[in-house]
C-alpha cells in the first residue's frame, strides 16, 4: 500500500530551474534510502542522485553543483531541487525509496510514477 507521488516536472527553459517532490503514502516504519532516477527513452535509467538515511547524499558527475537532493522525514518526501537546468537533463524523473512497512519482511523498492522534465529554447 505504499506509493510515492511526484510533482515538479514541467518545461523550463536552459538555466532555468525545477524542483521535484515526491511523498510517500501508507504505513512506513522506516526508509533506508531516497533517490532520483530518469530516463529517456531508448536510454537507459540513470540514477541521478541519491540520500540515505545516515543523510549522506551523492551525484552523478552531470549534475553535481546544480542539483540538490534533500528529504523531508517527517512528511515522507524526497525533493530534487534543480538548477542551471540543461537540454540535456531532458528526462523522465523517477523517484525511488527503500523502505520497510507493514507486511515487508524486508525493505523493498518503491518507484513514483515518474514525472516529465523538459528543458528546451
Amino acid at each position: 500500500q505504499v506509493q510515492l507521488v511526484e510533482s515538479g516536472g514541467g518545461l523550463v527553459q536552459p538555466g532555468g530551474s525545477l524542483r521535484l517532490s515526491c511523498a510517500a503514502s501508507g504505513t512506513i516504519f522506516s526508509i533506508n534510502a531516497m533517490g532520483w532516477y530518469r530516463q529517456t527513452p531508448g536510454r537507459e535509467r540513470e540514477l541521478v542522485a541519491v540520500i540515505i538515511s545516515g543523510g549522506r547524499t551523492n551525484y552523478v558527475d552531470s549534475v553535481k553543483g546544480r542539483f540538490t537532493i534533500s528529504r523531508d522525514n517527517a512528511k515522507n518526501t524526497v525533493y530534487l531541487q534543480m538548477n542551471s537546468l540543461k537540454p540535456e537533463d531532458t528526462a523522465v524523473y523517477y523517484c525511488q525509496m527503500n523502505v520497510l512497512s507493514d507486511h515487508y519482511i524486508s525493505p523493498l523498492d518503491i518507484w513514483g510514477q515518474g514525472t516529465l522534465v523538459t528543458v528546451s529554447s
